[in-house]
């Protein structure tokens, strides 16, 4: 009996190490998420090393939002679809709505009340220097201590980033401490190549309005972006990735496809 339970422990000691990772897939032209793929469709790599993906299950999950709002001079141009995002909650899910310019403001806690958030984003004054960056740091640091499901921040800008003072790397390192997904949502294209590195290196995906708006099908640019926002994929990899910056996920033979990806364990 002792014999079988030191070779029990043995073994478990023996086994590889397992860490599971979310990863976000959407269709490069249409931003619509994928959701049929397997495990032997994933290619993961840590520093240019493949690693094993044992299992793969695509889910769809609820979340808690945290609505970061660009109070800059043009970022009134962008308050209607933050207002879309509000309504588009489901039922238990919770938001939170931060004002940035040079930090974060948290001018409503995460609540499920429609009205509140509402009433909070119309009390929103628009006029400050758009720094993306050190604000997403600011709304981060503690920002979620009041979230029970998914941390997702929904970035609404105009899509103008300003003389911030940290990189995007510092961005992404606290995102993955804290277990956060960046998902920009832009209407301007000047910092696309940012908003794209924030999103693929936190498991998110980024929108541009306009290309919302031209892969239109009946469906609401709130909808689409939750479809996306709420459905990803949860993979089982052989050994342990870390928090790492050089963790790739790629889908084979689908250049195409963008995938992001946020390391769990």
């Amino acid at each position: 009996m002792i014999r079988a339970f030191l070779l029990a422990l043995t073994l478990a000691a023996a086994a590889p190490a397992a860490m599971r990772m979310l990863v976000t897939v959407v269709e490069q032209k249409t931003g619509r998420p994928i959701e049929n793929l397997k495990a032997e469709d994933f290619l993961v790599l840590e520093d240019k090393l493949p690693r094993r993906v044992e299992a793969s299950e695509f889910a769809r999950s609820p979340i808690d939002v945290m609505l970061m709002v660009d109070t800059s001079l043009l970022g009134g141009m962008v308050q209607p679809v933050a207002t879309t995002l509000i309504a588009g909650l489901k039922e238990k899910e919770q938001m939170a709505i931060v004002s940035f310019d040079s930090s974060a403001e948290m001018i409503q806690d995460f609540t499920a009340s429609r009205q509140l958030l509402e009433g909070a984003l119309s009390k929103v004054r628009y006029g400050n220097s758009p720094k993306v960056l050190d604000g997403l740091f600011a709304a981060m640091d503690g920002g979620f201590d009041h979230a029970t499901f998914r941390r997702v921040i929904l970035l609404v800008t105009a899509g103008i980033e300003g003389p911030s003072r940290l990189h995007e790397r510092e961005i992404i390192r606290l995102a993955r401490k804290n277990g956060v997904s960046i998902y920009p949502v832009y209407a301007a294209g000047t910092d696309r190549s940012l908003f794209e590195t924030l999103a693929r290196g936190t498991g998110g995906a980024s929108f541009q309005l306009r290309d919302l708006e031209r892969s239109a099908s009946g469906t609401s640019i709130a909808n689409r972006i939750y479809d996306v926002v709420r459905g990803n994929y949860t993979l089982t990899i052989t050994g342990n990735l870390g928090l790492g910056e050089k963790v790739k996920v790629e889908i084979k033979g689908q250049p195409k496809l963008k995938v992001s990806a946020l390391p769990l364990d």
